[in-house]
């Protein structure tokens, strides 16, 4: 009965077929140089055994052995040349099946759920795709033209062996190769266990250490290096002792390989010289037996090493696969059709959902967003706000009700065409460590410069830009860490502005602006919300006093909703909050006049 992990690891090998297939042309030019390599390479002794026979007979004519000479010369040329014409010709179907693989598996990762991401560590991943690629090189290699190739010669040795001598010299010769193929795939199987560990340890250590450099800044603010030491050497410990158990159980596998061909080369030897002493057999057979022996055993060593490394490559190519083969949790439909957008209006109906079952986010969530109209959503932290953008996008699925734009359920279109439909400046924006020009026109590739520079015009970053010595070829660093949160912001809106769809989604938008920037920027967002359908999502209350209604949001249910005067009105919660924002906006007002005011005047 195979494993459960080999047939999953075989599996992943059996997928990487079509990738190579695919250029089935260059593949079969090449398994054809092999077979002419192998033959020039098992030829090479019977010339060799020529040479000496001819050489010790005292009557035989010069040319004889000089022909067979050059005959043997232009076997090792022969085998070398058709070997290197082999590799010449695979080794563009070698990269093209390789890159085809990453990029499958990239852009499988960008179709995955947001959850997969949120729940993924971004060094494990990496070092997993990493492996993974240097796993599709070895396995496509060695496995085709090591492996294979050495098999094959073996087979000829051993049908020369069997026709030309003793039966027991090509049975001898099958024998050993038997018994070390055995031997190989035993312990090899064996170590794998090891081997997994190793990866596992070691994926686990560099996932440690890549989110400790990411999060940089909060090890700072906590003056918490020692800790992110301790527990990286704590993982490292880990990954040196799974290491350790991989190296002794490879001598191991060594040493038992080496006893296998030890016992198969002293017989075969020992038969070829009771040959030779009992003149059944010549000086020049010696040699061929000889020969071949060094032709056979020095690959067949290769070959245990060569296995061993497939097994682990397979391995590392199992997770490679398992990402590519990981069903992603939001789908198209099988008859999705483009969203139609022809007014825009949104529709939230009795839209309920939860991240986990035990925990509901929303329940029962109704209202519309006419048509260039905006509609505000406000309330505490946690009340459920963001995930009302983030089932708009369909990132998730809601787990009931439904939503509609302009009547079209959005798990009956295509993902595709409802984010092109939506633009969406986040609360917390990432950038890519890149030039600036390039992160604003990421809103729309396509756009001209003239295009992209106006939409940075009017998210009001010309000025700021105009500060930098590179200009909009300033690179912004890892995750944007070279801009100020509310220079990120308006990257975002100018992103938001040259995208230009006719629904908008503001997740706290203006969370990161002072107080002038914020003023400017609002009037902007006005400005190109002008009709267009827009969400909004906010924490502060004086941004979204001109929304066509407010909707107030608390542990997942609509408790309030109305214009802001009626809100207010109600001596509800809405209410409440603005109170409450109104007495801290004093606050920060009155502590700033404090700390301009002289020393010697009282404040």
């Amino acid at each position: 009965m195979i494993p459960r992990t080999t047939r999953a690891q075989w599996r992943a090998a059996w997928s990487l077929a079509p990738y190579v297939w695919q250029y089935k042309g260059r593949v079969l030019a090449a398994f054809g140089l092999l077979v002419l390599a192998k033959l020039a390479n098992v030829s090479v002794p019977l010339a060799l055994k020529e040479i000496v026979d001819h050489l010790q007979a005292p009557d035989t004519a010069l040319f004889l052995p000089l022909l067979f000479i050059v005959l043997y010369g232009g076997l090792r040329f022969g085998n070398t040349a058709f070997t290197e014409l082999r590799d010449s010709i695979f080794a563009r179907v070698l990269q093209r099946a390789m890159r085809g693989v990453i990029f499958d598996v990239f852009r499988h990762l960008h179709q995955q759920s947001l959850r997969f991401h949120l729940e993924r560590r971004t060094g494990g991943l990496a070092s997993d795709i990493e492996r993974g690629a240097r796993s599709i090189r070895f396995l496509i290699n060695f496995s085709l033209f090591n492996i294979g190739p050495t098999l094959l010669e073996i087979l000829m040795v051993a049908g020369v062996l069997f026709a030309k001598y003793d039966p027991w010299f090509g049975g001898i010769t099958l024998a050993t190769l038997a018994v070390y193929i055995a031997f190989t795939v035993l312990v090899t199987n064996w170590r794998l266990e090891f081997r997994r560990a190793m990866n596992e340890t070691d994926a686990a250590a560099n996932a440690r250490a890549v989110d400790g450099l990411l999060n940089y800044e909060t090890v700072k603010y906590f003056n918490n290096e020692d800790y992110e030491a301790a527990r990286l050497k704590e993982a490292l410990k880990r990954a040196e002792d799974a290491a350790v158990k991989s190296e002794v159980s490879l001598a191991l596998l060594n040493v038992g390989q080496a006893a296998i061909i030890a016992v198969g080369v002293t017989a075969m030897m020992w038969l070829a010289a009771l040959g030779v002493a009992e003149k059944r057999m010549t000086i020049g057979d010696l040699v061929l037996v000889n020969a071949y022996l060094i032709q056979l055993f020095i690959p067949l060593n290769f070959l245990g090493t060569v296995y061993r490394e497939i097994r682990n490559a397979l391995t590392d190519m199992e997770k490679l696969f398992g990402l590519l083969n990981r069903q992603p949790e939001i789908l198209d439909a099988p008859d999705a059709k483009p969203l139609v957008v022809s007014r825009g209006e949104v529709r939230f109906e009795d839209v309920s959902f939860a991240y986990d079952p035990r925990r509901p986010i929303l329940q029962g969530v109704s209202f519309v967003i006419p048509s260039g109209r905006k509609v505000a959503v406000v309330g505490a932290s946690g009340a459920g706000k963001s995930t009302l953008a983030r089932l708009l996008f369909r990132f998730y699925d809601v787990t009931g009700g439904r939503i509609l734009i302009d009547g079209q359920d959005i798990r009956s279109v295509t993902q595709k065409s409802l984010r092109a439909a939506i633009g969406m400046v986040p609360q917390d924006t990432v950038l890519f460590n890149d030039t600036l020009y390039h992160n604003i026109a990421y809103g729309r590739p396509e756009a001209s410069r003239e295009e992209v520079l106006a939409a940075a015009r009017a998210a009001h970053l010309d000025r700021f830009v105009a500060t930098l010595p590179e200009g909009y070829e300033t690179r912004v660093g890892e995750r944007g860490l070279k801009l100020s949160g509310g220079e990120k912001q308006r990257v975002a809106i100018a992103r938001a502005i040259l995208k230009n769809p006719p629904i908008l989604v503001f997740d706290e938008a203006t969370s990161s602006l002072d107080s002038s920037t914020e003023q400017a920027i609002l009037a902007e967002l006005k400005r190109i919300s002008e009709d267009r359908t827009t969400l909004v999502i906010a924490h502060r209350l004086s941004t979204v006093v001109d929304a066509d209604e407010i909707l107030v949001l608390e542990a997942g249910r609509i408790v309030e909703r109305g214009r802001h005067a009626e809100l207010l009105a109600l001596q509800g919660r809405y209410a409440e909050l603005w109170r409450l924002q109104l007495r801290e906006k004093v606050k920060a007002e009155a502590a700033v006049v404090g700390d301009s005011l002289p020393s010697s005047v009282p404040a």
